[in-house]
């Protein structure tokens, strides 16, 4: 269940997401301060439910949660603060519980805390939820990757199987004169999958992996008129040092394929990528990030998730079962 919070106080933010931290099936995605803070990131984020420790009396506030709960049809759970004085908010996709006093957030408030989530969560339109995906069509996987990213890919890919339906566009960082070794090793580790250096022009097919040549940005140029990725090696200039770019393969990526774009940002320094995994969920794409507990170096993925751009955060063993999931095998 993924959980965004608004709260005005820091403390009781932190207190919940620790409370809730030894739970594998609540992810607190967003703790912010207000709820309005909340709808800047909603569509990018695409929460489950919220929690909601404000005064609803507040104009900005109630406004804010009028938008969540009948626009985007996100359930909220209330905090009330005060029995005497109850919030506005009752209806299909809202629930209450009594906000404790600081030293009252104890098991059994934590107990009651997730039984009403999960009340909430069986309401939730299923337009809203992860079901959404059921009728999306993805038409091609994108992967990026920086530290650690040659293990990492090779997990992913070993992971898809044979006959995979997708073509593959993987941007990875790494020293001049060093590519074509890693597509020899990665195809002696990937036996279910085809590995090569990405060619100026070439159209991807289906189950083949194209890699991004080093010192080159790998970029789609256009659509064939089958539907295939036309790709374009490039000699624009370095994003922001780094050539190639993963924020150069996922903007062009989300530029041409909108909403049937499957991205994936894998362990790596920095921030690239982040940007282009926003831009992806903009264009109604999908991205999956690594998660911090088997990544080599949490810098790319913080990044995405810093920035709303993360649709689903996985450690590497979950990947490649949830790309099969998504593409429908």
């Amino acid at each position: 269940m993924r959980i965004m919070i608004a709260d005005d106080s820091a403390v009781v933010r932190t207190i919940i997401t620790q409370g809730f931290a030894k739970n594998k099936d609540l992810n607190i995605i967003a703790s912010v301060s207000t709820c309005q803070k909340l709808l800047n990131n909603i569509t990018v984020e695409n929460p489950d439910v919220i929690i909601c420790g404000n005064e609803t009396s507040d104009e900005t506030e109630k406004e804010a949660l009028d938008t969540i709960v009948n626009k985007f049809n996100i359930p909220v759970l209330l905090l009330e603060s005060s029995a005497e004085n109850p919030g506005p908010f009752i209806g299909k996709l809202t629930e209450k519980i009594q906000k404790p006093k600081l030293r009252e957030y104890n098991h059994d408030f934590f107990e009651r805390l997730t039984q009403k989530l999960n009340s909430l969560l069986e309401l939730k339109p299923l337009s809203n939820s992860k079901n959404k995906n059921a009728d999306k069509i993805f038409r091609l996987l994108c992967i990026g990757a920086s530290t650690g990213g040659p293990t990492a890919v090779s997990e992913v890919l070993s992971g898809l199987g044979n006959n995979f339906p997708l073509p593959i566009l993987y941007t990875q960082h790494i020293e001049i004169g060093k590519d074509q070794a890693l597509v020899d090793w990665l195809n002696q580790v990937c036996r279910n999958v085809k590995i090569k250096l990405a060619e100026d022009g070439e159209e991807a097919k289906a189950g083949v992996v194209y890699m991004a040549p080093a010192d080159r940005h790998l970029v789609i140029s256009h659509e064939s008129n089958f539907g295939k990725p036309v790709l374009k090696i490039s000699d624009e200039e370095p994003e922001r040092y780094l050539r190639p770019a993963v924020n150069k393969l996922f903007n062009s990526a989300a530029k041409i394929y909108k909403d049937n774009v499957l991205a994936v940002l894998l362990t790596g320094m920095g921030a690239d990528g982040a940007n282009g995994c926003k831009k992806i969920c903009e264009n109604g794409g999908w991205t999956i990030v690594e998660d911090k507990s088997t990544c080599a170096v949490f810098g790319m993925p913080a990044a995405a998730i810093d920035l709303g751009a993360a649709k689903e955060v996985l450690p590497r063993p979950e990947i490649s079962k949830r790309i099969l999931e998504l593409v429908k095998r």
